[in-house]
């Protein structure tokens, strides 16, 4: 059975790459822009509404902090918004790391291997739930059942500077990681 995918859902996968990217680069440059509306702390693109209906990602020291990925500064250079990395974001980077989020599928389907993790659950299928600093690209190494539920992944972490998709972090050989009430507490799945 051939396993790799066509032509046409490469192109798919590419395009709501690029667009889920673009609308989040759009709002997080918008943000930036002088002039642009302050908004009040605790709101905005990136931030869960308490408005959700889903409960908000506690706080877990086993994995790395939203709060961590989300403080990147922009540059604008040239025709291009590109991510100022703090050193802690830099430390992360080609070393195995877990994040917790919510799953953005890129392609249709009940198990997903390619897809966006994000800090905020989706609530507009139409919609990114925040910029490029509130979302992972993750690559897993088998495929993840797609849930609106929190899910934890575990692989090698990227930092990326000039993405052609505009992304700031990927995960690459990712697995799940799951919760277990023994004397070890997280396995990887």
């Amino acid at each position: 059975m051939n396993t790799k995918p066509s032509s046409p859902q490469k192109s798919r996968t590419s395009a709501v790459l690029v667009a889920a990217a673009l609308c989040a680069l759009l709002g997080s440059a918008h943000a930036q822009l002088p002039g642009s509306i302050d908004l009040p702390g605790g709101s905005g693109p990136g931030v869960h509404s308490p408005n959700s209906p889903f409960a908000p990602l506690p706080e877990r020291s086993d994995v790395v902090a939203w709060s961590v990925l989300t403080d990147v500064k922009t540059k604008a250079e040239k025709n291009r918004i590109l991510p100022q990395f703090n050193a802690t974001q830099v430390a992360l980077n080609q070393k195995s790391q877990r994040v917790q989020g919510f799953m953005m599928p890129l392609e249709p389907g009940e198990k997903q291997k390619h897809f966006l993790l994000t800090s905020v659950p989706l609530t507009c299928a139409f919609c990114t739930p925040g910029g490029p600093e509130s979302m992972v690209e993750v690559k897993t190494k088998t495929p993840v059942k797609y849930t609106l539920e929190p899910v934890t992944v575990e692989g090698r972490f990227l930092v990326l500077n000039d993405d052609s998709y505009g992304l700031y972090y990927r995960m690459t050989d990712a697995v799940t990681v799951k919760f277990h009430l023994t004397t070890q507490p997280w396995s990887a799945q």
